[in-house]
């Protein structure tokens, strides 16, 4: 059974706490409980599965493939962790968290590991703005915040804008490895995604917290995304957005489906799949409860998605991208 769920499905399983049978495990309808007004998550999922069915994207985001294959921590690691890394098939990703001088006290500061969905999202928007204008530079003043807006909904306050704030400080300062293995050859790329920019926020916690002017991209990076950048469509991302989780998966797809040979699907144990994105569960039952719930949601904005679900893993089968591109065609992984 094709994972994807309609918009008016999703509507009626999402006005529930209880979870339908929508994997094929049992043959029978089933019953709703009492219908509860759906909170501001859902009705943004619901919008936007009914807006990317009816018209192409407006906008575009953009992620590096080396991410949509591997991931950062979905949860704080906390200040002792500080290195993290994942490898999935051919590319594999190290992140070692870095540190800050604060001009006041002298000091160097040791700033935590990017966590959670604020450094995706992030990155989509640096990435996107790069690309876009064909620079490593980027404005951000005024466009992240415009940008956070735009992914939320509402308007950001002043705490929200702190912890974006606060993770582009731990993206910026973390040394990132990028590789990738082709043909019995790894090629490698050791960078600071971004580099150096104002980090610090001001005395008082009153004061509005201001983004720098501008960052810059390494050129190492920014040539590596050139080549390597897969398209999101903004309205799915912005769906997610309080999904790390589902920021990955949708990610992962929108990269790996294409990709997968018509006469050929793509076969992945669970142990695979909780590799790469359940590594904090102890018991796979918990793992494959959560990865059910959340690609039910990812296809709820990826309609075109082929994947199947029992219980030996999924099976991937040959899909459209979610939205038309140039996309850069790596190794099956």
């Amino acid at each position: 059974m094709r994972a994807c769920a309609s918009a008016r499905f999703l509507e009626r399983m999402m006005a529930t706490d209880e979870e339908p049978d929508l994997f094929g495990t049992a043959g029978g309808s089933f019953e709703l409980p009492s219908v509860r007004p759906l909170g501001r998550v859902k009705q943004r999922l619901i919008r936007s599965a009914v807006e990317i069915e009816a018209d192409d994207p407006e906008s575009l985001l953009f992620q590096h493939t080396v991410f949509c294959q591997t991931g950062l921590p979905y949860r704080d690691p906390g200040a002792a962790i500080r290195e993290w890394e994942r490898a999935q098939g051919s590319v594999a990703l190290k992140v070692q968290a870095g540190e800050a001088h604060n001009p006041e006290t002298g000091a160097w500061v040791k700033l935590g590991l990017p966590w959670g969905s604020k450094p995706r999202l992030i990155l989509t928007h640096l990435n996107s703005e790069a690309l876009r204008h064909g620079s490593p530079e980027i404005e951000v003043e005024d466009s992240l915040t415009a940008f956070v807006q735009r992914i939320r909904g509402f308007g950001p306050g002043g705490r929200e804008i702190r912890m974006f704030k606060d993770q582009l400080g731990r993206l910026s300062a973390s040394l990132v490895r990028l590789a990738l293995t082709r043909e019995g050859r790894s090629f490698q790329i050791n960078t600071q995604i971004v580099t150096a920019f104002d980090l610090w926020f001001p005395k008082d916690r009153r004061q509005r917290v201001l983004w720098p002017s501008t960052v810059q991209l390494s050129s190492d990076y920014f040539q590596s995304l050139q080549r390597h950048a897969v398209p999101l469509d903004e309205r799915a991302v912005a769906a997610l957005s309080h999904s790390a989780l589902g920021l990955d998966v949708y990610a992962w797809l929108a990269q790996r489906l294409h990709r997968v040979p018509v006469e050929k699907p793509a076969f992945i144990p669970w142990s695979a799949v909780k590799a790469q994105f359940g590594p904090d569960y102890r018991r796979m039952v918990d793992f494959k409860r959560k990865f059910r719930k959340t690609l039910t949601l990812v296809c709820s904005q990826y309609r075109g998605a082929r994947i199947e679900l029992d219980d030996a893993g999924a099976t991937l089968r040959n899909s459209p991208p979610p939205v038309k591109g140039k996309l850069t065609l790596l190794p099956n992984s």
